[in-house]
């Protein structure tokens, strides 16, 4: 006799950060943590200095979106050189 895994249907699945996409933050959000312009964010971006995810687009300006933990490093290193 085979045994069946039970799944309780009764109650939703909560969603954890990562799978609502809550460890992506967008070029504003990240300007105003870091207390700066977005056009400056997104220089660092381009340089290679601040690390993020190139979101496709077809328009002039490329959307981006920081992790979390990027920004997250950068305040637990002190205060970055190369930023």
């Amino acid at each position: 006799m085979a045994r069946h895994k039970q799944t309780d249907t009764s109650e939703p699945r909560k969603m954890t950060d990562t799978e609502m996409g809550g460890d992506l933050l967008t070029v504003r959000e990240v300007a105003r943590h870091l207390r700066v312009d977005d056009t400056t964010v997104r220089r660092w971006i381009k340089s290679g200095a601040l690390e993020a995810v190139a979101l496709p687009h077809s328009g002039k300006r490329c959307g981006y979106r920081v992790r979390k933990n990027t920004l997250d490093a950068l305040f637990n290193t002190g205060t970055p050189s190369t930023v």
